[in-house]
């Protein structure tokens, strides 16, 4: 399985406050992407060349929840690899479709998510 990118993921439903704070420390937005299941926008911020950290907005969290987005070549060999681990789709069978990316939020018994993510590459 080939990882393109492995960083921490905060979902909010205070985002821009986040945002701010790590604005404050020193972090960059790179970009954002809105519309992700019609009610989400993610921001990735960097740190340099060496740290991203991305945050998204969503309204269905009571809290802040912190996940590791982990992007991969191949979503289908990455889902089966953590499914095999007992880890769970936190959309049931859902998974997300953009347009440019592949994406669910995956949950191993422990509780502990990995936002699955494959950018399609045209």
């Amino acid at each position: 399985m080939k990882i393109t990118a492995f960083n921490p993921l905060i979902v909010s439903p205070k985002a821009e406050e986040v945002i701010a704070l790590l604005e404050e420390l020193g972090f960059e937005r790179a970009h954002t992407k809105t519309g992700i299941n019609e009610h989400v926008t993610s921001v990735d911020l960097k740190y340099g060349e060496d740290f991203r950290v991305d945050v998204a907005q969503s309204d269905n969290v009571p809290q802040d929840l912190t996940a590791i987005r982990m992007n991969v070549r191949d979503f289908d060999e990455a889902y089966d690899f953590l499914v095999s681990r007992g880890f769970k789709n936190a959309q049931g069978d859902k998974v997300t479709e953009t347009g440019s990316s592949k994406a669910t939020l995956m949950v191993s018994p422990s509780g502990f998510a990995i936002n699955l993510a494959e950018h399609i590459r045209k």
